[in-house]
């Protein structure tokens, strides 16, 4: 039997109860990593890159009176947060099958997997001081913990767990948005000069200190998403227990729901809070977000099933799911070479071409990342970070 594992980790496509394999999982998983690019590569781009988020540099607009800004508008609002919840249901989908796993071979849970999330840790702290500050890996490790433990606990301590932190989540998230329209001043305070010239001329060592001084701060955010993390996780538990990536017509029909109310409900509402501005920013990124991805959930099975999974395009975002582990640093690390000073400089010497390049530089990457993948499994089995991973783990 072939271990399953976790969304960042990089799976074969996942075997069914009849030992099929599927390619919907990976498919998933590499446009979640590439679409989270999405929207880092906007963070990458930005004055005060990391630090620009938190003052207010990331505000989305669809009424920039401008072409250039009315793209750049509607590609950030299509990718923020999306893509990110899509990654986490899908990690919450792969802790449901290693717990199946583990239960078909009589091994202790959570056991082992205890070191797999101490691992993924480590990995995300390397991630975050070395690279870049907005790494998911360090959240997902601590709530994989949390999740992995209560699917000990039954059904109904799952359910309580669950809509418990979806219904705390979404108060914090109202509430932070009250604060926000209440505001003076809004639309941020501006970045520190400082700060800007540290990413546009500073060296990687100045950067690594600078985040590793600035911890607290730039590791807010699964802090306050704590909630979302866990509700999403078991919600991805949920999803995969009930069929909703099987290819069988009991999976299709629950992809179809996730399509209409995923996208019916989820794209107005994120339209909406697009057009309010930086003050409904949190409604956008932590509340509409996770209701798209259900229906990208849907569209993507919609797809597969209409079209099949011969197209290159198809096979190229399986391949970066195979390797979604690798594909997530990587992508990350081209990015900090091309935007940063002591790279090419590209945040800081093409700033003033507008945002056309931006989004070049995204489907760039994005390719490169589909070909490399593609040719890497044809001779591994796995990404390069996940042999690691599962050497070191042996040991």
């Amino acid at each position: 039997m072939t271990e399953a594992t976790v969304a960042v980790e990089g799976a074969r496509p996942q075997p069914t109860s009849s030992g099929r394999r599927l390619p919907l999982l990976d498919v998933l998983r590499g446009a979640a990593i590439l679409g989270t690019l999405m929207t880092n590569v906007w963070i990458f781009a930005a004055p005060g890159s990391e630090v620009g988020i938190l003052l207010g540099g990331f505000e989305q607009t669809l009424t920039d009176g401008t072409v250039g800004g009315a793209a750049e508008g509607v590609f950030r609002l299509l990718a923020d947060g999306k893509f990110l919840s899509l990654l986490t249901i899908l990690f919450g989908v792969g802790l449901a099958i290693q717990f199946g796993s583990a239960q078909r071979r009589g091994t202790p849970w959570p056991g082992p997997y205890k070191w797999r999330a101490l691992f993924l840790f480590a990995e995300g702290t390397l991630h975050f001081a070395l690279v870049f500050a907005w790494d998911v890996l360090m959240g997902y490790a601590v709530t994989a913990l949390l999740v992995a433990w209560s699917l000990t606990r039954g059904e109904r301590f799952q359910r309580i767990l669950m809509w418990t932190q979806g219904a705390l989540h979404l108060t914090l998230m109202l509430v932070g948005s009250w604060v926000l329209a209440g505001a003076d001043g809004g639309g941020g305070k501006g970045v520190d000069p400082d700060v800007v010239a540290l990413y546009a001329d500073g060296s990687w060592t100045d950067q690594v200190l600078f985040r590793l001084q600035n911890a607290l701060p730039l590791r807010i955010e699964p802090v306050l998403t704590f909630g979302l993390l866990v509700f999403l996780f078991l919600l991805g538990v949920r999803l995969f227990r009930a069929g909703a990536f099987a290819d069988d017509p009991g999976g299709r029909a629950l992809r179809s729901r996730l399509l209409r109310w995923g996208l019916g409900v989820g794209l107005p509402l994120t339209v909406a809070a697009g057009i309010g501005g930086g003050d409904f920013f949190l409604i956008e990124r932590y509340v509409a977000a996770p209701v798209v991805a259900l229906g990208l959930i849907g569209l993507a099975g919609a797809l597969l099933d209409r079209f099949g999974g011969g197209s290159r395009l198809v096979a190229g975002l399986g391949a970066v799911g195979r390797c979604a582990l690798s594909g997530y640093v990587l992508q990350n690390v081209l990015c900090m070479f091309l935007f940063y000073g002591f790279g090419l400089g590209l945040a800081a010497r093409w700033a003033h071409l507008g945002p056309w390049w931006v989004m070049g530089v995204w489907a760039g990457v994005g390719a490169l990342l589909m070909v490399a993948s593609t040719l890497w499994l044809r001779r591994f089995g796995t990404g390069p970070l996940e042999s690691v991973q599962k050497k070191l783990l042996r040991r």
